[in-house]
Formats: C-alpha cells, sequence, structure tokens
C-alpha cells in the first residue's frame, strides 16, 4: 500500500548532498593517498627516460612472448635484452621516487618523539640518505670503468647499462639534495607533517 504523503513535509529542503557536507574543503590538508590526475607534462627528465623504457621493454617481452607461444620459434635476444631493460627502469624510476619523495618510510619512532628531535632526525635521515647515494654514484661509475665483456646476445658492451645505473644514482643525488633542502627551508618532511597524523613543529 503506497504512503501517504506528509503535506508539511513538501516544504522541507530537500537533504544536503553527501558531498557538500563539511563546507569549503580548499582548506584542509589533501590526503596521502588521494588519486591525483596524472600527465606527461609534469614528467621530469628521467620520469620521460623512464617511460620510454618502460615501454622498450614492454613491447620487447610482448614479442617474446608472441615468438615464443604463437609463432613457437622464440628470438633469442629479447630475454637478455629485456632483463637489462628491466634493470634500468628500476634505477631509472628510482630516481623519479626520490624527486617526489615517495620511497618507503619507517614512520613509527616518529610517533613518539618530540616535534623538535622528530624534524632534526628526518633532517639527518635526509643527509644519510645523500650520502648512501653518493657513495654508490662513486661504485657504480668504477664498476662500469672496469667492466669489459660483453652481452651475450649482442654486441654490446655490458658496461652501457652500468653507465645508466650510474645516471640513475647521480639523478638520485641530486634528487635527495632537492628533497632535503626543501625540507629544511619548510622545516617539515613527510614524516612530521600533520597531514600524517605525526609531530609537526
Amino acid at each position: 500500500m503506497p504512503q501517504s504523503l506528509d503535506p508539511q513535509s513538501l516544504d522541507k529542503e530537500p537533504p544536503a548532498d553527501p558531498s557538500s557536507v563539511g563546507g569549503d574543503r580548499s582548506d584542509q590538508p589533501e590526503r596521502l593517498f588521494e588519486d591525483q590526475e596524472m600527465s606527461l607534462s609534469d614528467l621530469s627528465a628521467e620520469g620521460v627516460v623512464a617511460f620510454v623504457l618502460f615501454w622498450a621493454l614492454s613491447i620487447i617481452v610482448f614479442v617474446q612472448f608472441f615468438s615464443r607461444y604463437v609463432l613457437n620459434d622464440s628470438i633469442g635476444w629479447t630475454e637478455e635484452i629485456a632483463r637489462y631493460l628491466l634493470i634500468l627502469v628500476a634505477f631509472v624510476g628510482a630516481a623519479v621516487a626520490v624527486q617526489r619523495n615517495s620511497h618507503i618510510f619507517v614512520e613509527f619512532f616518529y610517533r613518539y618523539l618530540p616535534p623538535a628531535l622528530g624534524l632534526w632526525l628526518s633532517r639527518l635521515v635526509d643527509v644519510l640518505r645523500i650520502g648512501f647515494l653518493a657513495v654508490a654514484s662513486v661504485i657504480t661509475f668504477q664498476l662500469a670503468q672496469d667492466t669489459n665483456q660483453y652481452m651475450t646476445s649482442i654486441e654490446l658492451p655490458k658496461s652501457i647499462i652500468y653507465y645508466v645505473v650510474f645516471a640513475g644514482f647521480v639523478a638520485m643525488t641530486w634528487r635527495a639534495v632537492q628533497v632535503a633542502v626543501r625540507h629544511w627551508r619548510d622545516r617539515e618532511s613527510p614524516l612530521t607533517h600533520p597531514e600524517f597524523g605525526l609531530n609537526s613543529d
């Protein structure tokens, strides 16, 4: 049986849109894992290189799959080159992660430290990261210089791989310096920022 309408309910305002509850959200902090619209124009130099390497890897892996399981005649060089491209994507892409400061970090101790101590510990982490990446850059460059072997399937020196990895470490070091300077200037970092529910100055 249909319910009768209350005449007084017709004069009431309709319920507010759930999305509008809370008023203007422009002054609220941005969430940590909020989806953001991506654009190729936002990519840095190392981001463009990682993007190209990733698609090259994808094409070679598809060629390898197609030749092995469809043509039943695997192309020999695809497996080795795909392995090398995967290495390059990892190290060049790591520079993008350093630039965006999106590497994983341990936040447990920061929850129980005083704000000032947490800030200085965060700065120490930035300095240690720069030092580690700088040392890794030097070691990788020395390894590239000492590598005289050639790839198995293609007559190219393996030192090319190490030089690209070296370039990735150099980019990571430079981006780490930029991130540290930004944290020092702003007197905060993702570990001490209130958006993350942690201590802050």
